[in-house]
């Protein structure tokens, strides 16, 4: 593994007109937005939407566990994506950083200062911001058990405020910022604990080939689709139904893994959708069971 120095804050704000987010959506769907902006500050943030032009912003992380369902927004995104990704330690050994900074970033941080908790994150594609919104985790550890406190912005008063993991309603792949989906992650800091690099290291290692063993990392995807139900298991549900290798326009269902779609090299959003809830009605009807998207639809 590299060695890391932290990250110093840096740049100016980037805007682009008529933005291509083909490389900023992991299921490379091919799209374009009226305006993208990459903020490196708070300033940057509060300026944006303090712009009085009453349009809806929408925001985007990673990108990597989202379906864009239009070919052009006339909209303005705002990304944070190799961007707004400061990361440190403070004083009392918190990890901090900024929510545009990726879990791999975190997790190569994490080990460099030889501590752990991230492990399992190492190898999820996702910003850390994306992170918490959806309480990401695998294996039965979640990020919001590495939580101390989040900051996120506020764009209804303009301002930033702060909640303690404890004032969250964390749940199963669910948080208080999809209850409340105007509020911005800007910042988190993590409790983790010390370790050697090597047990580290390795855990990160076997968690990635693991991985790769089981998923269909060869071909754009956004992870896992569905949530998984109450005392089921999406992927056999689905593979019972023969649905594994089922194509509908440039989308398929994984036959590697059938909780997981892919593109194929031409799929747009519509047909990822149009997958989507073929699944749900052939799954509703014969095992009773509403699978819920896990991924989210812009």
């Amino acid at each position: 593994m590299k060695k890391l120095k932290e990250k110093s804050r840096k740049k100016n704000m980037r805007v682009y007109n008529n933005f291509d987010l083909t490389d900023y959506n992991s299921y490379r769907i091919p799209a374009i937005c009226k305006i993208a902006y990459f903020p490196e500050t708070k300033n940057d943030i509060s300026d944006i939407f303090s712009l009085k032009n009453d349009e809806n912003k929408i925001i985007l992380g990673g990108g990597n566990n989202i379906i864009l369902s239009k070919s052009y927004y006339d909209e303005s995104f705002v990304i944070f994506s190799g961007n707004f990704n400061h990361i440190s330690l403070d004083d009392s050994g918190f990890l901090c950083a900024e929510s545009g900074a990726s879990m791999l970033e975190l997790s190569e941080f994490a080990l460099d200062k030889s501590l752990s908790g991230l492990e399992v994150f190492f190898d999820i594609p996702s910003s850390l911001g994306g992170a918490i919104v959806m309480n990401a985790g695998a294996g039965g550890e979640d990020i919001k058990d590495l939580l101390s406190s989040v900051e996120f912005y506020d764009p209804t008063t303009n301002s930033f405020a702060q909640k303690t993991k404890q004032e969250m309603d964390f749940s199963y792949r669910n948080s208080y910022f999809q209850v409340n989906t105007h509020l911005i992650v800007t910042e988190a800091k993590l409790h983790l604990r010390t370790s050697d690099t090597i047990t580290i290291s390795n855990k990160m290692t076997a968690i990635r080939n693991a991985r790769w063993s089981k998923q269909p990392k060869e071909y754009p995807n956004a992870g896992s689709v569905f949530k998984r139900p109450p005392g089921k298991f999406v992927g056999p549900m689905i593979e019972e139904l023969g649905l594994k290798g089922f194509q509908i326009g440039g989308a398929k269902i994984s036959e590697k893994h059938a909780g997981f779609i892919i593109n194929m090299g031409d799929a747009i959003g519509q047909d990822i959708i149009d997958l989507i809830t073929h699944v749900k009605e052939k799954v509703l009807n014969n095992f009773d069971v509403d699978l819920e998207v896990e991924q989210r639809i812009i």
